[in-house]
């Protein structure tokens, strides 16, 4: 029976790390992920907060040269600051929560708009997290790295876009790719679920012959 019971404690660790193996994977990312040449765009950095017992008090965005970023959308419960070049375009916007900050369980988003330069093939966004015990996690890296940097792929395209569809597409996409994505591992998931619960019941049948 003690046996049993170290086996059913490891297949339920097991299960659990499948399950929510997910929760750790939340990026500072910007939406949406494509768009087009010379296109006047609204772009939503989506922020989660992560670490445990602290909260996030601030996100600095680096505006790359692929984009010239000429508004910011106020938000209610955070100050935002901006650095400009010399033509004025916004090179740096830094938001500041007038509060606690976002908790562990929390998301938000910021908004900036501005035009896509005509010759852009791709906008790599850097962003800095600071928590309130003022540890940073610089999203800064490859694709593959633990702290990413987000990328919006760009098309050709006419440039005659308004930017009026980015604030409104840009959650809505967001939404329905993290929900496509989930639904491609569920497949996986309860295959391995379905293999832990059989292998507790073939141990609860080897235990009960003993």
């Amino acid at each position: 029976m003690q046996a049993m019971k170290k086996m059913t404690v490891i297949a339920m660790a097991m299960l659990s790390m499948v399950l929510f193996a997910g929760m750790a994977s939340a990026h500072v990312t910007v939406w949406p992920k494509a768009t087009t040449q010379g296109s006047y765009e609204v772009f939503a950095v989506r922020v989660p907060s992560e670490s445990e017992n602290v909260t996030t008090k601030s996100i600095q965005l680096t505006v790359p040269e692929t984009v010239k970023v000429s508004r910011v959308e106020p938000k209610a419960g955070w100050t935002y600051a901006i650095e400009q070049n010399a033509e004025g375009g916004i090179t740096k916007v830094t938001w500041t929560s007038d509060g606690e900050g976002l908790k562990q369980t929390e998301f938000t988003e910021f908004r900036v708009s501005g035009k896509v330069a005509e010759d852009a093939t791709e906008i790599t966004w850097k962003a800095y997290q600071t928590y309130s015990d003022n540890s940073v996690v610089e999203w800064i890296g490859a694709a593959d790295a633990d702290y990413p940097a987000s990328v919006t792929t760009v098309t050709p395209g006419t440039g005659e876009g308004d930017g009026h569809h980015g604030a409104a597409a840009a959650s809505d996409t967001a939404a329905a790719e993290e929900g496509s994505d989930s639904d491609s591992k569920l497949p996986l998931i309860l295959s391995i679920v379905a293999v832990v619960l059989a292998a507790l019941a073939a141990i609860r049948s080897f235990a009960s012959k003993k």
